[in-house]
């Protein structure tokens, strides 16, 4: 479902753009996520920068590709949000062990006392941290709208699914550009 309302606080939730994993076709969504960061701060919108530091204990030591990287201690840096995102001392660091932003962060008391009831969200990947996140925003009973140019996943057919078949059972979907349009008109009128 196409986005149809902007409530009067949203806040951008932005997953995993960071310097570690942030690279190949993933990072054509950046300038996306990035104008949308910009556009929340422009009208004085929460901004929750998450990046992943580890996983979860006692999971299997490959990652959803095969790989055994990540399974040692991390480089230098890698943690790091990326610098197209320009974070600012007004925007909200979340660290995160699991794939859902809403997983033992605090995420969700920190949106409430900010009054925010609508989350956009951008990262990767869209079937991982993206969906997962989505899925804890929709329990959480939040509005959530989906920036579906500014996710991506090094699986195209996994990106597809969540796009597809996911994302429309837990809230709406707009491309960056519609967003912005919807953030520079304001909140929706009753």
């Amino acid at each position: 479902m196409p986005l149809t309302t902007l409530d009067p606080t949203p806040a951008f939730v932005v997953i995993d753009l960071q310097k570690g994993i942030v690279a190949g076709s993933v990072a054509s969504v950046v300038p996306n996520a990035a104008a949308l960061a910009a556009t929340f701060r422009k009208h004085d919108l929460p901004v929750m920068l998450v990046n992943v530091t580890g996983r979860a204990p006692g999971r299997t030591d490959a990652d959803s590709h095969g790989s055994t990287a990540h399974t040692g201690t991390l480089p230098s840096g890698w943690a790091e949000i990326i610098d197209e995102l320009e974070p600012q001392p007004s925007d909200h660091l979340i660290t995160k062990r699991r794939r859902s932003a809403f997983h033992d962060t605090g995420l969700d008391t920190l949106l409430r006392d900010l009054g925010v009831t609508q989350i956009m969200l951008a990262g990767v990947s869209t079937s991982g941290g993206v969906e997962s996140t989505a899925r804890s925003a929709h329990d959480h009973g939040y509005h959530v709208v989906l920036a579906t140019d500014a996710m991506a996943d090094p699986d195209p057919d996994s990106h597809r699914h969540s796009l597809d078949r996911v994302f429309p059972k837990l809230g709406q979907t707009a491309t960056s550009a519609e967003i912005i349009d919807f953030l520079d008109r304001g909140p929706s009128k009753p």
